[in-house]
């Protein structure tokens, strides 16, 4: 099948790391997997997060325009090159799809949604065009591919059936932390490298250095350490941005070589350290849905992190890891003292992680999902 793809919040080759584009990437890998045909619609990026309207009606404009310059390109391809469906993921109030819904409509193809979420109270505000726009693209999507269920009561009323909205558990290609391919080295090799102490429990988090749920999420993990200091362990910061220094302040007052800052890694330094670290810790404030913590499961790491609906979705409380309060920082501080207390308790909670990872989170089970809606599109048989 032929598929246009956009992602109005950041395209899969957006310059800057994150999960959003992380997951943009999964899904084209899954889509091109099960042999579709993908071409990446647009670049042009619809988010404004200041809530400046007249920005935003300088957006909506041009989107308006790139969407006739789309149309008009497929319509003098060949048949036999034009996309049979628009896919669109992330759609929200900040970043709503100014493209895929008339482009899909004017050439009588499926448009279909993955990550959409809508937020009522939003209606009238600072964002309110996308808002509307944001409601409008969800009405119109012949499916909606559900990744965080805290989204569901509010997008699924603006469905034409329920059956329209598909859960899809957020996913991975887990065979890149099997334990052959991500154990490079020792933990003796990485203790030297980055200057780790080899017996105590090393403590991981993997995050950018960013403004807002991430600024957040690193002061609490701060102040929640600061109270565990009687403790054996250290904890390995890999992440980077326009924040650094500012964390590093957070953490400035613990004693030297406690805290080791790796910058940003990806790849098999990272799959490297994540399958030698014992224990992933981060308290995901407003944390909408968590692509590092899945892949610590994937490696064998049980994670400690805040209660949401979407982190509940990967982390399963008792089995993979911890589920603490969000925001609370002695509940979160008392989680990960009890995992550094009981490293067989550890052990366990990283082989029940490391399975549903592979079991539940796979690329291969979502690509199946996908495909199985897409084709049923396609055939006129689905919903």
């Amino acid at each position: 099948m032929r598929i246009a793809f956009y992602a109005p919040m950041k395209a899969p080759d957006y310059p800057t790391q994150s999960g959003d584009r992380r997951i943009a990437r999964l899904i084209l890998a899954a889509l091109r997997a099960t042999g579709h045909e993908v071409h990446l619609a647009s670049h042009f990026r619809s988010r404004d997060g200041a809530g400046d309207g007249r920005r935003q009606e300088r957006i909506r404009d041009l989107g308006k325009r790139l969407a006739d310059r789309l149309l008009r390109r497929y319509r003098a391809a060949p048949a036999d090159l034009r996309p049979e469906l628009w896919f669109t993921y992330h759609v929200y109030h900040k970043a709503p799809d100014w493209l895929g819904p008339p482009v899909a409509k004017a050439l009588g193809i499926p448009y279909v949604l993955a990550e959409a979420s809508f937020a009522p109270k939003q209606a009238g505000g600072r964002w309110s065009a996308g808002h509307d726009a944001a409601g409008e693209a969800i009405a119109a999507a012949a499916a909606v591919f559900n990744l965080n269920p805290g989204d569901v009561d509010c997008v699924k009323p603006l469905l034409e059936s329920p059956q329209r909205l598909v859960p899809l558990k957020p996913f991975i290609d887990t065979a890149e932390y099997s334990s052959p391919l991500a154990a490079v080295g020792t933990r003796e090799m990485l203790a030297k490298r980055y200057r780790l102490p080899a017996a105590d429990t090393w403590l991981m988090v993997v995050a950018m250095m960013r403004a807002g749920n991430k600024r957040d999420s690193y002061q609490l993990l701060a102040e929640a350490l600061a109270t565990l200091q009687a403790r054996s362990w250290c904890l390995v910061i890999v992440g980077d941005g326009p924040r650094r220094a500012e964390v590093e302040d957070m953490f400035a007052a613990f004693a030297p070589g406690r805290i080791v800052f790796t910058g940003a890694l990806a790849g098999d330094p990272l799959r490297a350290l994540m399958a030698h670290c014992d224990l992933f810790v981060w308290p995901g404030v407003r944390e909408p849905i968590g692509m590092a913590m899945l892949e610590a499961q994937a490696a064998g790491l049980p994670v400690v992190t805040g209660h949401g609906p979407g982190i509940a979705n990967i982390v399963r409380d008792g089995c993979t890891g911890r589920l603490v309060p969000r925001g609370d920082v002695g509940a979160f501080a008392g989680a990960v003292a009890g995992l550094i207390d009981a490293p067989q308790t550890r052990a366990d909670l990283g082989s029940r992680a490391r399975r549903r990872a592979v079991e539940y989170h796979d690329i291969a089970t979502a690509g199946a999902t996908l495909d199985r809606v897409l084709t049923g599109l396609k055939a006129g048989s689905w919903p």
